[in-house]
């Protein structure tokens, strides 16, 4: 494990240990965040920790073209009971996502340091937001980092039923549009599963990254 000073640097991942922890340190600034995420290393950690950067293996991915959107969400889309918008309120989307209850954990890793650094960074066009509406009232919605063609997502919320799922399904619709590459999804979770997501060797993620990602 690594201990990171003020200098903007990152050890290569495959020096992560067996739980993808890679280093410990350094800040959250947006020219540190933009190299983490460019380099398949992310920050997770409460607020009475240290920064931790993972670089998982393996990782949680979407290949775009094996996405799955089941029956009954098809039926709620079609309804159109929700509206959706792309980065219109993305320090509220966070700060929902901060708030959100999550089975396992006992509080959360989007700290008040990490809202104000992942808004900074959607003030410069690389954090984005999905937000999902309901009577004018946001209900759902999911941010990420956007790198070009490869979409890093971080965390979504919902107040109401199926309304992540919503956002979700969004996200993907437009990085389609887009022609993006992949859906960065991290960790494996049961949920993301079911909607197509599938783990793959850390190697073969940062050979995807290497050969995709354009952020500027």
């Amino acid at each position: 494990m690594y201990f990171l000073s003020k200098d903007l640097f990152f050890p290569p991942v495959s020096e992560a240990d067996s739980d993808g922890i890679l280093a410990v340190g350094g800040d959250l600034s947006p020219d540190r965040l933009t190299l983490a995420y460019k380099s398949g290393i992310f920050p997770w950690f409460e607020d009475d920790e240290p920064i931790i950067w993972w670089s998982p293996n393996p990782r949680m991915v979407l290949f775009l073209d094996e996405f799955v959107v089941s029956k009954s969400m098809r039926n709620i889309l079609n309804r159109n009971i929700f509206k959706i918008t792309f980065n219109q309120n993305f320090r509220d989307v966070i700060s929902n996502c901060q708030k959100v209850k999550r089975n396992g954990q006992n509080g959360t890793w989007i700290t008040n340091d990490m809202i104000e650094a992942y808004c900074k960074l959607n003030v410069l066009g690389i954090a984005k937001s999905v937000e999902v509406w309901q009577n004018d009232v946001l209900v759902g919605g999911l941010y990420g980092i956007d790198l070009g063609t490869i979409f890093c997502g971080e965390s979504m919320f919902s107040k109401v039923s199926n309304a992540s799922k919503v956002a979700f399904i969004a996200l993907v619709n437009q990085l389609k549009e887009a022609n993006y590459k992949l859906l960065d999804c991290q960790v494996y979770n049961e949920h993301l599963e079911s909607l197509g997501c599938r783990e793959i060797e850390r190697s073969e993620f940062m050979k995807i990254l290497k050969s995709n990602a354009s952020l500027l």
